[in-house]
Parts: structure tokens; C-alpha cells; sequence
């Protein structure tokens, strides 16, 4: 397997694509449609003996642009099947509808959060102006949890971790020398950063529960390795797991906090609160986070569901925080 390290200047930054030769050439994420990105593919491929045209497969961890850009362009030159969580296959395949659903989502959830009006027209510039990003059309087969697709020399399991994205999956295999399983976990988890919850995929119902019973089921997993999306390798994926569970329970305080102290705030002034001012796609996290954590507590009856004003009152302000973000157990 060859780490092909991506160059990222729109988004997160330092993507990794994984190219796996053997019987079956496969590439697990394709990394996002810009020219410094295409050449970066095509010397890391080059680096490894093979070029494009050489792919059988092509594999996705989820439908972000920094990972599914280039797929279209992938399989036009290779003819390779593109694969990614049946979640997530409509806005990688390009479909109207589907793309058309996600948007219609965000115009609500901007509404519903109070984003005001000159953010709200920036982080909407910002989203639209970068469209060519996501690539073009591509023919994709749907895969489900539990799925195996033959990769390389061997094969790579979908594992469903939903969360940061709604088709967002660990793809697991067997380490070299009896190593045990690893796993490309694209942004399932990250070295260095925590993955946004909230506003990275609109579509995500409870999104802090679903992703924190994804972190649970990845930790269970017990991978020896986890292969990220972004920077280096993780050396121990359920104590990082257990490091993020832990920082949402430390938001989760934050955010109670907020409301003990400001009274009923709506989710663009609790996004505040915490991270203060914002810009770019981070107009579209921040309040996705606070929204994540405040909706959370409302299905736990902590907080009150929002008023007409987009405000939520503090119903508890003593819950039992271990209660609220359970923080999985590790092995090691």
C-alpha cells in the first residue's frame, strides 16, 4: 500500500489518496478537483509504477470534495467502478435530486440556526463558488455496511461510521505480516483535528448521537492502524476515538454553560460563545457544532426545543455529563 500525500489549499489541507497495487489496482479516496491535486495524483501513482489508466477500482470514504473530486475523472480515464456508501452515492454520481435535497437542507438549517444576513450570504458564496470542486457525473455502485470489495491483493470491508457525513465508512483489511486489521478511515477520526459534526452533512439526523455511536463501534473495532484522511497515520484508533468522545463531552459542558449563563440563545450565538468570530466554510461548521451538541440536549430533555425565535432554554443546568456523551472504553 502507497500513502500519495495531496496538496489541499481550499479546505482542511494535506488529503491522503491510498493506492493499493496487485491483481486489482485500487485507489481509496480521490482527492479534490484542482490542478495542483491532479498532478499530486498522478506523480504519486507514477512514484508507484502505475498510471491512471491502470485503475480497477476506485474507492470512497465519503462524498466531501477533498475525497470524491476527482472520481469522475478517475473513471473516465480507467474505466474503474467508483464505490461509496449507498448514503452518500447520489451527490457523488452528480444527481440533481440528490444535490438539490442537500441544498434545500442548508437554506433550512440556515434559517433555523439565525445565521445572519451578511455571513450567511458569505459562507453561500463561498459553498456555491466552489462547486467545480466536487468533479463531474459519475457512474457509482452503492455499497452497504458489511460489504466487501476486492482491492489490491485482498479485499477492504465497509464499515458504516456515520457522523461527519451520512455515508462516511472505514474501509477495514488485514495488515501486512499478521499485523491485525486496519482500516482507510477518511475522516472518521483525524490525528489533529476533531471532524465536524453538525455541519460538515446536513443530512445527518442526530448527528453528535450518530457519530458518537460510530466512535463507539470504531473503538470496539480495536484497529491496530487507522489511515486517515487528512495527515498521518494513527497508531492507536481507539484511544483517539476515546480523545474526541471525550472533547464532545467537554463541549457538551461548554454549551450548557453558555445557556446557564445567557439565557435563551439561539444556535448562531452559542456557535459564537464558543468559537467566536467566523469565516469562510466555518460559518457553516461552527453553528453546525453548536446545533449538533444543543439538538442533542434537547433529545436528552436538558434543553427545551427552540422557541419561535430559534432559541433554546436550559431546562438542567446539572445533567449528568457521563450520562450525555458516553466515552467508549479501549482495550489498550
Amino acid at each position: 500500500m502507497e500513502r500519495i500525500r495531496l496538496g489541499n489549499t481550499v479546505f482542511e489541507g494535506r488529503n491522503n489518496a491510498y493506492f493499493l497495487p496487485g491483481d486489482r489496482p485500487t485507489l481509496v479516496d480521490a482527492g479534490v478537483a484542482t490542478d495542483s491535486v491532479r498532478r499530486d495524483l498522478r506523480e504519486g501513482l507514477a512514484a508507484a509504477g502505475h498510471e491512471i489508466a491502470d485503475l480497477e477500482a476506485v474507492v470512497l470514504t465519503h462524498w466531501h470534495a477533498d475525497h470524491a473530486g476527482l472520481a469522475a475523472e478517475l473513471q473516465a480515464e480507467s474505466g474503474a467502478p467508483v464505490y461509496v456508501h449507498a448514503a452518500d452515492a447520489g451527490i457523488v454520481a452528480g444527481d440533481p435530486d440528490a444535490i438539490a435535497a442537500e441544498r434545500s437542507i442548508r437554506e433550512r438549517r440556515f434559517d433555523e440556526w439565525r445565521i445572519p444576513g451578511e455571513p450567511r450570504a458569505e459562507v453561500t458564496e463561498y459553498l456555491d463558488g466552489h462547486e467545480e470542486l466536487r468533479g463531474g457525473r459519475v457512474d457509482v455502485t452503492p455499497v452497504e455496511d458489511g460489504d466487501r470489495i476486492a482491492a489490491g491483493d485482498g479485499e477492504l470491508e465497509v464499515v458504516h461510521l456515520p457522523g461527519h457525513a451520512a455515508g462516511l465508512s472505514a474501509l477495514a483489511f488485514d495488515g501486512e505480516r499478521g499485523a491485525g486489521r486496519e482500516a482507510f478511515v477518511g475522516d472518521v477520526i483525524l490525528p489533529k483535528y476533531t471532524p465536524n459534526v453538525g455541519g460538515a452533512d446536513l443530512r445527518v439526523d442526530r448527528p453528535l448521537e450518530t457519530y458518537l455511536d460510530s466512535l463507539a463501534r470504531l473503538a470496539a473495532l480495536d484497529f491496530e492502524r487507522a489511515w486517515p484522511g487528512h495527515r498521518d497515520p494513527i497508531s492507536d484508533p481507539a484511544g483517539r476515538a476515546r480523545v474526541i468522545a471525550e472533547h464532545h463531552r467537554e463541549r457538551t459542558e461548554r454549551v450548557v454553560s453558555v445557556l446557564g449563563e445567557h439565557g435563551p440563545t439561539d444556535a448562531w450565538t452559542v456557535s459564537a460563545h464558543l468559537f467566536g468570530d467566523l469565516s469562510g466554510i466555518h460559518i457553516l461548521h461552527g453553528p453546525g457544532e453548536a446545533f449538533a451538541h444543543l439538538d442533542h440536549l434537547v433529545a436528552e430533555g436538558v434543553v427545551a426545543a427552540p422557541d419561535d425565535e430559534g432559541r433554546y432554554e436550559l431546562l438542567d443546568a446539572n445533567p449528568d455529563f457521563d450520562e450525555l456523551v458516553a466515552v467508549p472504553e479501549t482495550k489498550r
